[in-house]
């Protein structure tokens, strides 16, 4: 029996804790309408409480959280339509991807320029940084993907790689991933598709016959795809994949691993959690994509209805919702999320396009917009957006 006094200490630690959690937001209550990152799906909590001491980058210590890696991998792979060749990494998420991708991108072809939208994830900053990459931006057009009629201009002797957003992270717009697929092809390029957010929606999308364009292997021109299961697969953080169109690829960033079970070891991290990789696994064993259709639809149904209570007020929105996005107009957005933020609820301000950002994620209920709604109003008066 634990002594007294470490009983006493161990409570204490804990309301500790409880205290400092109480300052945060949570996804549970439906305040926080800003983040692409969800409230867990039940079972991902309980999956990833049993995995909590596993290491996948260790594998023959935890050969049973090396197959669920596994299966994930695959559920994933079948996901996007790759081909056998294919290989999938578990990584952390959207950063990571982009970092791994642009990393084979280089040592593949040797080059160090990257032609981007200008409405890339700003984990493209670091990689410029961290991996002495030239960024060549491209501007958007009026509906807030890349301009592809620019995009050729861009490519030159030392283009490493393109990229294609498939649900950026501003708006949930789509780049027209067929048409750069298609350059990618005749220029003999690597295409990079950043899908962390769109990956589990638009297959989805697809079903439910939403008009959205192609964005997987389908098309020969994508090399590799991005996608997070903590974002929409409706998982725990962190947990993020990269799938790859040639497994012979991961060679290049491959290196001799001792002192652990695995001969060599591909990709950023080393020692990975179990944690996620079960609890994304569960999720989608439990949802299957029947599930993950039936909540992109609610999200969407959500989607609607929130656009029409904010047009109902007279404001505007950047452009139409492509997914489960909605970019509102702003004059003053930094007093506005401040304002916002005091009554209890949490969006995000868009500063380079002066709007804010709502997400509608799986734990968004039409109950809470309907709580939400009124204090939009109130803080948009207060503010003198209405």
């Amino acid at each position: 029996m634990e002594p007294k006094n470490k009983r006493n200490i161990h409570c204490s630690i804990l309301q500790e804790l409880n205290e400092y959690r109480e300052k945060d937001f949570t996804f549970a209550s439906g305040h926080i309408l800003g983040s692409m990152c969800t409230q867990p799906h039940p079972i991902a909590k309980e999956a990833y409480i049993k995995f909590l001491e596993t290491n996948t980058g260790d594998p023959e210590l935890f050969p049973g959280t090396k197959e669920i890696e596994f299966k994930l991998i695959t559920f994933i792979s079948e996901l996007l339509n790759a081909p056998k060749t294919a290989i999938g990494q578990i990584i952390s998420g959207g950063t990571e991807g982009n970092i791994t991708a642009m990393w084979l991108a280089k040592r593949l072809t040797g080059k160090k320029e990257i032609i981007l939208p200008e409405s890339a994830h700003f984990s493209f900053q670091k990689i410029a940084s961290l991996m002495d990459m030239k960024l060549v931006s491209v501007p958007l057009n009026e509906h807030y993907y890349v301009d592809i009629t620019k995009i050729k201009d861009k490519i030159n002797e030392n283009t490493a790689a393109i990229l294609g957003i498939a649900g950026s992270t501003e708006l949930g717009t789509i780049d027209p991933i067929p048409e750069l697929s298609e350059i990618c092809l005749d220029e003999n390029l690597f295409f990079h598709v950043d899908a962390a957010f769109g990956g589990f929606v638009i297959p989805f999308l697809k079903d439910l016959n939403f008009d959205v364009p192609e964005f997987d292997f389908r098309l020969k021109g994508v090399s590799t795809i991005s996608l997070d299961a903590h974002k929409m697969g409706y998982s725990a953080i962190p947990l993020g994949t990269i799938v790859i169109r040639d497994k012979k690829w991961l060679d290049e960033i491959s290196v001799e691993s001792h002192c652990i079970s695995s001969r060599k070891q591909a990709g950023i991290l080393g020692t990975r959690s179990g944690g996620p990789v079960a609890a994304a696994y569960a999720v989608a064993r439990y949802l299957g994509r029947d599930g993950y259709r039936k909540v992109v639809e609610n999200c969407m149904n959500i989607t609607k209805y929130t656009e029409e209570k904010i047009m109902e007020m007279g404001l505007t929105l950047v452009t139409k919702p492509t997914m489960n996005v909605l970019g509102v107009k702003m004059k003053n957005v930094p007093e506005f999320v401040k304002k916002l933020s005091e009554y209890g609820w949490k969006v995000n301000k868009i500063d380079r396009l002066s709007c804010i950002r709502i997400v509608i994620m799986p734990q968004t209920t039409k109950k809470i917009i309907d709580e939400f709604i009124p204090v939009f109003r109130k803080t948009c008066e207060e503010v003198g957006e209405l």
